[in-house]
């Protein structure tokens, strides 16, 4: 490892470049120092990486927050924390997707957040595929088209959890819900008010739910594009007028177009 002297003896462009572009620790003393260096930029960089430091330490706090019902389970010797939330209760089209999620424990990732204030779709994607790399187990559940007909849309959400549920590789030792029970679930669960936002684990299965359901609306609209339907990301467009109605009242649409 280079010494402070041989740090401090690099360029201001290539030391930001390492500190603030790659994100590597910044050594003891070298922001006392860089403050103190008389080359133009130096300060500018010092301010910088404080400011970058405030905001981790910020964002430390937040993730930390965000695994408060997880800590509390894994003190409890719950060591598999299933986390389930669904996507596509109020669409004009398409089905309920759940995801459920089993994450490390402790697991912290950046930006990690209830999906539907996650509004940048590459970043949502990105997040998705970092969760189901680092997750102990994942799994998705459908209802379809047919069964929100047969049982309504309320039903069809929680038959989506549940088969995301059962679906996982692992057994899970606790289940946390977004707002619901899951019916038939055979292992302790709770239901947490507005869960996605306050929990880890169930802010990553609606990630999950997010980005698998809008992977599938997207191929959805890709074969049946003649039909006059097309997705946007988050809300359905007819012409030129964008409409987020029930999707169970607009189902027959659906059904009519063309295979």
């Amino acid at each position: 490892m280079p010494s402070l002297e041989e740090v401090l003896a690099k360029p201001i462009v290539e030391l930001r470049t390492i500190f603030l572009e790659r994100g590597r620790p910044v050594p003891k003393g070298f922001l006392e120092a860089l403050a103190l260096d008389h080359r133009q930029g130096a300060k500018q960089l010092a301010k910088r990486i404080r400011e970058r430091q405030r905001s981790n330490r910020s964002e430390g706090q937040r993730l930390h927050s965000l695994l408060r019902f997880e800590i509390e389970l894994w003190t409890q010797g719950f060591s598999f924390v299933a986390g389930v939330d669904e996507a596509g209760m109020a669409p004009l089209a398409g089905p309920v997707v759940a995801g459920a999620v089993i994450l490390p424990k402790n697991y912290k990732l950046r930006g990690l957040n209830d999906s539907k204030k996650i509004l940048d779709e590459v970043k949502r994607e990105e997040l998705a595929a970092q969760i189901k790399h680092d997750a102990v187990c994942w799994s998705i559940g459908f209802a379809e088209v047919e069964e929100i007909d047969r049982i309504n849309i309320y039903h069809a959400g929680l038959l989506a959890m549940q088969r995301a549920v059962f679906g996982l590789s692992c057994v899970p030792d606790f289940v946390l819900v977004d707002a619901r029970r899951i019916p038939n679930c055979q292992w302790p669960q709770r239901g947490i008010i507005h869960g996605d936002a306050l929990s880890g684990t169930i802010a990553a299965a609606s990630i999950i739910a997010k980005t698998t359901r809008d992977a599938h609306m997207l191929e959805l609209d890709r074969l049946r594009r003649n039909g006059g339907f097309t997705f946007t990301g988050s809300y359905e467009r007819a012409g030129q007028r964008v409409v987020h109605l029930k999707y169970h009242l607009n189902v027959s649409k659906v059904n009519q177009w063309p295979h």
